[in-house]
């Protein structure tokens, strides 16, 4: 009998688990066009410094080049390079006119705040994170530019990457506008998905198959969500996006009740949505659907759907494209709230901490004739930020990469011309950084040569050895900083995202039970009878119920994967989650079930009672029903904006006690 092979702990095996995928062609071209034509181009009027700076910006802006729609890019790539700008400009001033203590004092603030900022969601995570990074170059790196010259050619080159991500076409694009072709990718994975999920029916594979349809959901919202792709297209083309998207809702809800009542369903089921999928890749018509068995309310759902699906496609036209919007209060608690509040802290402890150990260093001339003792509060940045993984996991990555990439260079640069070799080097390096931020540690080697090169380009010496020496302290302070007892207790970002998605899940259940209570009461259920935006308005809570539950879900698997004297402050969460997502399909398949019959079913309701009494018992308590009964919350919910009905109907009241 063989032995089995022990399993990694979770920390280690987070460090080797690399990405997959296709090789993003088009971000190749866009990275080996950005950084070094703009490099090349101040080199030859003679300004090489802001070239650097240039080159800085499109690296950065390179690593969020994300896929998406293109339209989405604009705020994913824009809205950092400000930050960066604002960031470099403060940096530079700070740089210029404090102390070494006051300076220190000021990138800790900095920290504080770009870290609270942080916790609102990705873009401003990243945000976040140019801000601090050229808050550091800009106190650090010596020009001969003046302050306000850096900032403008910062954001040049950040501009001239995000024009090529607009204008340049994606290879294998498809017939119709080459603009939208990422976007039509994007929704016709989401077709795809439901097919998948529908093929699993029934099977141990549902449940992974369900949150991959909730991952190209989010993908397809986010690739729709940029600048005039809001509410109405202002194209034919985008109006059929929008269509074809809204569409899709109705099919993934049908799904979703048919693996929660998990009877196995027949091959052909599937068909209908991965024609629509097809359709969408080729910007054509729906053409003939086949039409499933309608015995159960949720294949008559289905089948419902797929005949609004090719109504949709036939008409081009979805109306309003509900977008998840955030007010400014709720971004504000957000960044003030426990997750905002513990991850400012710990940037500003290890961004502070950083940057005076390389004041310290700098000024008592341990860099010798180096002036870029910026690179420690900079390396500090990307070490302590969560979205990339557990700490152990960043540190590991990060060191190694570093090593990698400094012997590299040191290589190269030895029998590269100069400067055209590091030219080609950084040209190389920018092709590199798609391919690269499938694994942290394969990108900081890349990005390590990148800037290697710009420094030398600069008129700096080599500093292979210098830059290890730095990122390996850098590793010291945050391993340090980042298990230290902070007030407030660990697992912030956890409990912040849990909380999100139990407000998000009692919305979307006060939404259903309020047709349930209209019903009882003696009305007409409203999905039925009313104004279609009824549907709409519930499709959008749903989405916006499994969005929120799937980035809990990521936060609390990176934190179950840190070093278990981390992960215990997160342990139980993971159910929490678990019984949120089985609360959210038991919805699902109940509104479908109301859709169908007009009629509240007992079954379900005792369903949602056990579910909610299992949350009220590990401390997780919606607001919209108690298990012992009551009143659903008079006045508007959550997230809807709509009111909600008074009592809840006796019908209900009984089942859920």
């Amino acid at each position: 009998m063989s032995r089995a092979t022990p399993a990694l702990p979770p920390w280690l095996a987070h460090a080797l688990h690399t990405q997959r995928g296709p090789v993003p062609w088009s971000a190749v071209v866009r990275g080996a066009s950005a950084g070094g034509p703009s490099l090349m181009l101040a080199m030859a009027v003679g300004h090489t410094s802001l070239g650097v700076i240039a080159a800085v910006a499109a690296m950065l802006a390179g690593i969020n080049d994300r896929p998406g729609g293109r339209r989405a890019a604009v705020r994913r790539i824009g809205v950092p390079a400000l930050a960066g700008a604002a960031g470099l400009l403060a940096g530079t001033y700070a740089g210029d006119r404090l102390g070494a203590v006051p300076l220190t004092l000021h990138l800790a603030v900095l920290g504080l705040l770009a870290g609270a900022v942080s916790a609102v969601g990705p873009i401003a995570s990243a945000s976040g994170t140019q801000l601090l990074v050229m808050a550091a170059v800009g106190a650090g790196m010596p020009l001969p530019e003046g302050g306000e010259a850096r900032p403008l050619a910062y954001l040049a080159g950040a501009v001239w990457l995000l024009t090529l991500r607009l204008m340049l076409p994606t290879p294998r694009s498809g017939p119709g506008d080459f603009r939208f072709a990422e976007e039509r990718t994007a929704v016709a994975q989401v077709y795809d998905a439901v097919a998948a999920l529908l093929d699993a029916v029934g099977s141990p594979q549902a449940t992974a198959r369900r949150a991959a349809l909730t991952a190209a959901l989010d993908h397809a919202q986010d690739a729709l969500g940029g600048p005039r792709l809001r509410r109405r297209g202002g194209s034919a083309a985008e109006r059929r996006l929008h269509a074809r998207y809204a569409a899709a809702l109705p099919l993934a809800e049908a799904a979703t009740a048919l693996a929660w009542a998990g009877a196995a369903l027949a091959g052909r089921i599937a068909e209908g949505s991965r024609r629509l999928a097809a359709a969408v890749r080729a910007d054509a018509p729906a053409g003939p659907l086949p039409a499933p068995l309608r015995d159960t309310p949720g294949l008559r759902a289905l089948d419902d759907a797929l005949l609004h699906a090719a109504d949709a496609f036939d008409r081009g036209n979805g109306g309003r494209l509900r977008h998840r919007r955030r007010t400014a209060r709720e971004l504000l608690r957000a960044a003030s709230g426990a997750g905002g509040r513990e991850y400012g802290v710990r940037v500003a402890l290890c961004f502070g901490c950083a940057a005076g150990a390389a004041q310290a260093l700098h000024h008592t001339h341990w860099y010798g004739q180096h002036t870029h003792w910026y690179w420690l509060p900079v390396t500090a940045v990307f070490l302590v930020k969560p979205d990339l993984g557990p700490l152990v996991s960043r540190v590991l990555c990060r060191a190694a990469g570093t090593v990698l990439g400094a012997l590299l260079f040191a290589g190269l640069a030895a029998v590269l011309p100069r400067p055209e070799g590091l030219v080609a080097l950084v040209v190389v390096s920018g092709a590199l950084i798609p391919l690269a931020t499938r694994h942290f540690a394969a990108q900081t080697a890349v990005v390590t040569v990148l800037v290697l090169a710009l420094v030398m380009v600069g008129g700096e010496p080599q500093a292979a050895l210098g830059r290890i020496g730095e990122t390996l302290l850098a590793c010291v302070i945050v391993l340090v900083a980042g298990h230290l007892p902070l007030p407030g207790g660990r697992g912030g970002r956890v409990r912040a995202r849990l909380t999100t998605a139990v407000a998000a899940a009692d919305a979307y259940l006060a939404h259903v039970l309020a047709g349930a209570a209209e019903h009882c009461a003696g009305g007409a259920y409203r999905a039925l009878t009313g104004p279609p935006d009824d549907r709409a308005a519930r499709w959008a809570l749903r989405r916006e119920a499994y969005r929120t539950l799937a980035e809990a879900r990521t936060a609390i698997a990176v934190a179950a994967a840190e070093l278990p004297s981390l992960a215990r402050h997160t342990d139980g969460t993971d159910q929490v989650a678990a019984l949120l997502e089985r609360l959210v399909d038991t919805t699902t398949a109940y509104a479908v079930h109301l859709d169908d019959t007009g009629w509240p079913a007992p079954p379900y309701a005792e369903r949602i009672g056990t579910l909610l009494t299992e949350l009220a018992r590990r401390g997780r308590v919606l607001p919209t029903v108690r298990p012992g009964g009551g009143a659903l919350p008079p006045g508007p919910s959550p997230r809807s904006g709509q009111h909600a009905p008074a009592p809840l109907p006796a019908c209900e009241r009984a089942a859920l006690r």
